[in-house]
């Protein structure tokens, strides 16, 4: 059996990371062994499709179980046609995500858990200073369109947002602990 886990760094000590098409790496793990292999995800900056080509790549791992903090439809879609379970919510230490995973906390979802194109983190400095380049860069009428997302039903908005408030409140009480942790070793 093999476990797929998003994560920011390619160890068992690493964090989970949020996204799973745009991760940075991949923890490809046996969960009985803790045999593991360290992944680069080298999707993580295409311009698009991202979400379908890592989709593709873990697939072609032979993983059977996908543990993330989010999954959008993309990815969702080409993982389930290869056979993987995805598992979203996920976060906190890698350990305790395949300990987690192994006691029967968590539960596959039957459909993707963020609308396409989540984790793309388009926002503020995207180009339109007007600093040496004169804002000539990924600025205005420069980016690739953006196909609109699907809207979403009431329900599936609920259970969106009930996963995002539980990972984020993961992630506070992990920042939290770590917080504690960096200030005992100062003192």
């Amino acid at each position: 059996m093999k476990l797929a886990i998003s994560a920011t760094d390619p160890s068992l000590d690493a964090e989970v990371d949020p996204r799973f098409g745009r991760c940075q790496y991949f923890v490809i793990v046996d969960p009985e062994t803790m045999a593991f292999e360290g992944l680069e995800n080298s999707s993580a900056t295409a311009a698009g499709g991202a979400g379908i080509s890592t989709a593709q790549m873990i697939a072609n791992k032979g993983v059977q179980v996908v543990l993330t903090g989010n999954c959008g439809p993309n990815a969702y879609q080409t993982l389930s046609a290869a056979g993987v379970q995805v598992i979203t919510g996920v976060s906190g230490r890698m350990r305790d995500a395949i300990e987690g995973y192994k006691s029967g906390r968590f539960q596959a979802i039957s459909q993707p858990n963020v609308v396409a194109h989540f984790g793309m983190g388009r926002g503020i400095g995207m180009g339109r200073g007007m600093g040496m380049g004169r804002g000539r860069g990924m600025g205005a009428g420069m980016m690739p369109p953006t196909p609109t997302p699907q809207p979403l039903s009431p329900e599936q908005e609920l259970e969106t947002l009930k996963a995002q408030s539980k990972m984020l409140a993961q992630q506070l009480t992990e920042i939290q602990r770590r917080i504690e942790e960096l200030e005992k070793k100062s003192k």
